[in-house]
């Protein structure tokens, strides 16, 4: 008797069910997915099975678990409960209801992990708080008066990092003479915590020292343009870019340079990048962490570089061809770094979920032409994508399907956080002073791929591709540069109360965190909204809904 060979499917339901639930969960949650169409008997698998409808759950939303975040005594379906329950508040939330928080004076401000982050350049002053902490929410445990980390006092600040996740502060100092001169040695950085308790525990020293700008001649003069200095951190990695001119016997040369260390293990770094700096593109330059390992830099392209090794100088890996000709940009991405904190232990306290670092949205905001492109950041990490053309990845290649690319007024107008954009679009056509417009109303868009599955019926789905015009005079004379832009990276939009507006000064500052929209109105308020989980439904409610 001829053995007939056995199906696959029918050898996995051989074996016991709970086995059968162990394999499962080793594949991708778009697997375990798939697998649900398959046959009844593992869609019945999978709708009893808490722990696989959790897989989904977290790559559908593309956020990651923190460790220890929930005790033991937290069960998997608990625990899912609480995740759809965050996600589906977001569809339906009352702009009407918020809370405010009064703001001391500051040049600068922004908000990250439920802090605000004030700095006083002129005082060389910074203060942080907790902006309406929750009971079990991890906390600097400071109070709101302004601290000096200056240690000389001819040093003066171009610009701080403040990371309450880490409990760590930096800031770029430049110290003077007695002549008020300065030169291009005496720039360097300090670090401290934010908490004032002198030199971070998980800093092998106080200040990181700059490297000397390799190809540089004896004789030749450096001079840095200390008011365009950025810091930036994700986790033990800390960059500085600058602008500076060389002043050589015959000419002067524009570049620009990024210097990443690793803080947590050296106070040094030969982890250097540089370039020249077009002239006509001299404010189209920035950078951002994608993740723990990677590093992306705008300039007329996008360049993507890997960070192993700060002994070293970092590795480009692909190259993103841009389809606009740009003159000045601007990269907003929410830096949530929870999951490599110095003390998870402790933030896990506030926080059960991070955003997948691998799979978020990443916003370039774009100064003439005034174009917003969101971007997910999976094409930076699956690079086999554009095999063969990682030189130079054509728009056409990477942009269409994974991007969407709307026209904005301006750069007040847009918060991200994870995969989610908190975005201001005009009102009507009336216009203000300056030509602004006049009035904003605003939306909210998922681009998580389970947003449609989870709206219940809310909110607006939007998968067609949408076009902008580009103006002639921004595409050059050039095959390089298109006309139109026609993307399609499908989001879910909720579209806020319509009877609430917002003038021009309503968006001094935006912010969007995981349960929570900041604004800042130009005064010295800030106004803070909650967003409150809807209540539990059902269990059963949730299995069927697959």
């Amino acid at each position: 008797m001829l053995q007939q060979k056995m199906k696959p499917t029918a050898m996995l339901q051989s074996l016991a069910e709970e086995l059968q639930r162990h394999i499962l969960s080793f594949l991708p949650y778009r697997d375990i997915l798939r697998c649900t169409f398959v046959c009844k008997a593992l869609r019945q698998t999978y709708i009893t099975c808490s722990e696989l409808q959790y897989i989904v759950e977290l790559g559908g939303q593309q956020v990651l678990p923190v460790p220890n975040a929930f005790d033991n005594r937290t069960s998997i379906s608990k625990r899912l409960q609480l995740l759809r329950d965050d996600a589906h508040a977001w569809f339906n939330f009352d702009i009407h209801s918020f809370e405010t928080v009064s703001i001391p004076v500051h040049n600068k401000m922004w908000v990250v992990n439920g802090h605000l982050c004030l700095w006083e350049r002129h005082e060389d002053s910074t203060t942080i708080f907790p902006i309406l902490p929750k009971p079990s929410q991890y906390t600097i445990k400071r109070d709101r008066s302004p601290m000096s980390f200056r240690s000389d006092p001819n040093a003066y600040g171009f610009d701080v990092l403040m990371d309450p996740a880490q409990n760590l502060i930096a800031v770029a100092y430049a110290t003077v003479d007695d002549h008020l001169q300065w030169d291009d040695e005496r720039i360097y950085i300090d670090l401290g915590t934010l908490d004032g308790g002198g030199i971070h525990p998980q800093a092998v020293g106080r200040t990181l020292f700059r490297s000397e700008l390799p190809g540089i001649q004896s004789g030749d003069r450096i001079s840095t343009d200390l008011g365009k200095l950025k810091l930036k951190c994700f986790g033990r990695h800390i960059a500085l870019w600058r602008s500076l001119t060389i002043t050589c016997e015959y000419f002067d040369e524009r570049l620009w340079e990024l210097q990443i260390w690793d803080w947590q293990h050296s106070t040094t770094s030969s982890s250097v990048l540089s370039a020249t700096i077009n002239p006509a593109c001299e404010e189209a330059i920035d950078f951002c962490f994608l993740g723990s390992d990677r590093l992306l830099i705008f300039n007329d392209d996008m360049k993507l570089y890997l960070i192993e090794d700060t002994s070293q100088a970092p590795q480009l890996l692909a190259c993103f061809l841009l389809p606009v000709s740009l003159t000045r940009i601007q990269c907003i991405y929410s830096m949530d770094d929870t999951a490599h904190s110095s003390q998870p232990r402790i933030l896990a306290q506030q926080t059960m979920w991070t955003s997948d670092p691998e799979h978020q949205i990443l916003s370039v905001l774009t100064f003439c032409p005034s174009l917003t492109f969101i971007i997910s950041t999976r094409i930076f990490f699956d690079l086999n994508l554009f095999e063969g053309m990682l030189e130079a990845i054509p728009w056409k290649k990477w942009g269409p399907l994974n991007a969407r690319v709307f026209q904005t007024p301006s750069r007040r107008n847009i918060s991200v956080g994870g995969n989610r954009v908190l975005l201001a679009f005009p009102a009507d056509d009336t216009k203000g002073i300056w030509h602004s417009q006049k009035k904003y109303k605003l939306c909210v868009m998922d681009f998580s791929p389970l947003a449609i599955e989870r709206r219940q019926g809310q909110g607006r789905v939007v998968k067609e591709s949408s076009t902008i015009e580009i103006p002639e005079s921004r595409t050059r004379e050039s095959s390089k540069f298109a006309e139109s832009l026609t993307t399609s990276l499908p989001y879910v939009e909720v579209a806020l109360d319509q009877d609430r507006t917002f003038g021009y000064r309503g968006f001094e500052g935006i912010w969007i965190d995981r349960d929570r929209i900041y604004f800042h109105h130009g005064s010295n308020q800030l106004e803070v909204i909650e967003i409150t989980p809807r209540a539990a439904v059902s269990e059963e409610h949730i299995a069927l809904s697959h």
